[in-house]
């Protein structure tokens, strides 16, 4: 039975991250070649400074969950104001995305017990990194979410950027400071875009909403007011 051309790239898409993730996590686990290029790549990126100290603020739960909650707030304000049936899906989805989040790293972080950058005091469970699995998430699903709901292609294009901005600048932040080794960083990416994907796939999924109360799902008062002839009054 052929695969259709939307569940193929679903596959890839879930697919790649998670044998990726697989990859750094045999790699950490078994202290495998990858982390004697991760430690050269880390000592050459580290110079702690106090710019570095703000941008990895950016994956703070304190920073980053509440612009989640602002747009989870408005897209369930913006689905329920539209008549979706299922309007509570959508953000239900993007908060549980966001709490998989220390659901999945803390384990991870006991099982691999990976010791921290020569920038930090020493301690085990860095591994992988709970900062930038936040910003992922975090800003990632508010951005997802508030996508399909913007009409304005410059303002999803902003939108698109400083969702980017906002992640990338965390996790650079986290490695120049050396709060983390780099390879903390990509796995952490690996873990969000699964998680997106399945808010993306919940979203997508969710029934259109229908025209809010008052005013016609398919046609719309001409301008003299009288119902479109060739559908009536709704």
């Amino acid at each position: 039975m052929p695969v259709s051309a939307p569940l193929r790239a679903l596959s890839v898409l879930v697919g790649l991250p998670v044998l990726l993730f697989a990859l750094i996590t045999w790699q950490v686990v078994a202290d495998g070649p990858l982390v004697g290029v991760d430690e050269r790549l880390s000592g050459a990126l580290v110079h702690p400074d106090r710019f570095a100290e703000l941008l990895s603020d950016l994956g703070n739960v304190q920073v980053a969950v509440p612009v989640l909650v602002v747009a989870l707030t408005y897209v369930a304000w913006h689905g329920r104001v539209a008549g979706v049936d299922l309007w509570w899906l959508p953000p239900l989805a993007g908060a549980l995305a966001m709490v998989l989040v220390p659901a999945l790293v803390a384990p991870l972080k006991e099982w691999t017990d990976r010791p921290g950058t020569p920038a930090v005091p020493p301690a085990t469970g860095y591994y992988p990194s709970g900062h930038t699995a936040t910003a992922v998430v975090a800003y990632g699903t508010a951005a997802l979410l508030l996508l399909g709901r913007l009409r304005s292609p410059a303002v999803r294009r902003a939108l698109v950027v400083l969702c980017a901005v906002l992640v990338l600048g965390t996790s650079y932040g986290l490695v120049r400071r050396g709060y983390h080794w780099p390879l903390d960083v990509v796995a952490s990416w690996c873990l969000g875009v699964v998680l997106l994907t399945g808010v993306r796939l919940v979203d997508r999924r969710t029934p259109p909403g229908r025209t809010p109360r008052g005013v016609s799902r398919s046609t719309r008062r001409s301008s003299s007011g009288t119902p479109s002839s060739s559908n009536g009054p709704s």
